[in-house]
């Protein structure tokens, strides 16, 4: 094949990927394994935000707060702790885990794989290319044989109140790799970003006040994670105000504090606020008006990521930026998706677009895992009752309190926990399960499988879980189940 001039200058690739974040790395990884070129384009750090500011830095946060609640449930381990979190340490610790905030590393996994890093900020200029502004204001014109595949993620939505500019508030971001513990800390949003850095900087000395405008927290999942979860931050010393929301906010002073005035017209000061009220996709500048979408919008794929409004099939969406599944896990499972139906493509190969088939994200409607990590744990998978019951299933929540198995009470003195699996009664498999307690994350995966794999609960019953561990809930439930 004769190359073109672009070709002979480096600028004509298989897949061009914007984002490097994790999910735009999976995309490179799997295309570069089906031995197409790939250029991988980021505007900030390679990593992406779970890296930097999501996953790994709140993680490394709330680590060593779940450690030392754990200690002071136990008696001998309790007597040996003593005093606070020592805020320094951990806040050091976190830092070791983003890479003091460079992805050297990172930038030379992209290179080991053989695949293209790009810096600047990538563009859709028409169909098939991108281009790239690089930091000193050149641009480079990047052209796809195959695919582009957007994998930008999604960013904080801060409101537009009355004040919000003076006021600076935190988002994600800020509440993740801020290197100073504010004396006061105000958390407006009952979701999971809330609730665990409500946890995370109660826990390093913060005096918190968490916002929340509807009734109770996590509102996505079972009603007992949020009741569950809010009895745990009330105990730890959070300021838990439901039905409450902020109307206004006045800093007159840059360094000062921030008062806030709320729906019931009282006044609250704090020296920050987080506003932890929802994300917004990363589209606004990304030349979708040049393919015919709009700018900042999610955009719509099919099973395999591929954007239904573009003609051709060239043009991909994976992670966030589609709104199938705003989870970091779940982005990468789209990810290695995608990489591979490019790959068959390039090869001449038809997808496999079957229910659970090579190239179909089925899991994204019907397995999504996610854990909270809260004091106590959020672990949870599937449909919840009430989310089945509206999809016409015919189904039955069955519930255990996981403080009566003997795993748990051997974990921890006074174990506070709940356990729901969701049954879809006509097939006899799980469509849906939720953990709460002490260390309920490592059994997320088994119900993950479970229900992945539409296993029987006939056979289920066969899965002997070991004793004495946390893990026979799950034979209670079943046990529950059966009667």
């Amino acid at each position: 094949m004769t190359s073109t001039p672009q070709e002979k200058d480096g600028t004509a690739y298989d897949v061009i990927v914007v984002g490097a974040g994790p999910v735009g790395e999976n995309v490179a990884d799997r295309a570069r394994a089906a031995g197409l070129t790939v250029a991988l384009v980021e505007s900030e750090l390679v990593g992406g935000e779970c890296s930097y500011w999501a996953c790994m830095p709140s993680k490394a946060l709330l680590r060593p707060v779940v450690a030392l609640a754990e200690a002071r449930r136990l008696p001998g381990a309790r007597e040996a702790v003593t005093g606070r979190l020592d805020a320094a340490a951990v806040l050091a610790r976190r830092d070791s885990f983003t890479s003091h905030w460079k992805d050297d590393g990172q930038a030379g996994w992209v290179k080991d794989i053989g695949a293209q890093l790009v810096r600047g900020h990538g563009r859709l200029d028409g169909p098939h290319r991108v281009t790239v502004t690089q930091p000193d204001g050149s641009k480079t014109l990047l052209t796809a044989r195959h695919a582009v595949v957007l994998a930008t993620g999604s960013r904080a939505v801060v409101p537009d109140l009355p004040g919000i500019a003076e006021a600076r508030p935190w988002t994600s971001r800020e509440a993740t790799s801020s290197s100073v513990v504010p004396e006061r800390l105000a958390v407006v949003g009952g979701g999971v970003v809330g609730v665990e850095m409500a946890t995370a900087w109660n826990a390093l000395g913060s005096e918190v006040t968490l916002l929340v405008r509807g009734a109770g927290l996590l509102p996505n999942l079972e009603p007992f994670a949020g009741d569950l979860v809010t009895a745990g931050l009330t105990e730890a010393g959070v300021d838990v105000r439901t039905e409450a929301s902020v109307t206004e906010l006045h800093r007159p002073d840059p360094d000062g504090p921030v008062t806030l005035t709320l729906n019931d017209g009282s006044e609250l000061e704090v020296d920050e606020i987080l506003f932890a009220t929802g994300r917004a996709p990363r589209s606004e500048d990304l030349g979708l008006d040049t393919v015919g979408l709009k700018p900042g919008s999610w955009l719509e794929v099919d099973d395999s990521c591929r954007v239904t409004a573009v003609a051709d099939g060239w043009l991909w969406a994976v992670g966030d930026v589609n709104h199938r599944a705003l989870l970091t896990h779940q982005g990468k499972y789209q990810g290695r998706i995608t990489g591979d139906a490019i790959g068959a493509l390039a090869a001449g190969r038809p997808l496999d677009t079957t229910p659970w088939g090579s190239h179909t994200a089925t899991a994204d409607a019907a397995s999504v895992p996610q854990v909270v990590f809260t004091d106590p744990e959020v672990a949870a998978v599937g449909l919840t009752a009430a989310q089945a019951e509206r999809a016409g299933l015919r189904v039955r929540a069955v519930d255990y309190e996981i403080g009566r198995v003997a795993g748990a009470s051997l974990y921890a003195d006074g174990y506070q926990g709940r356990a729901r699996i969701v049954v879809d009664l006509d097939r006899e498999v799980l469509v849906g399960a939720t953990f709460v307690g002490a260390a309920v994350s490592e059994l997320l995966h088994s119900a993950t499988i479970a229900i992945t794999a539409e296993v029987p609960l006939s056979r289920l019953w066969h899965a002997v879980p070991s004793y004495p561990t946390i893990s026979e809930v799950w034979l209670r439930l079943l046990e529950t189940y059966r009667g």
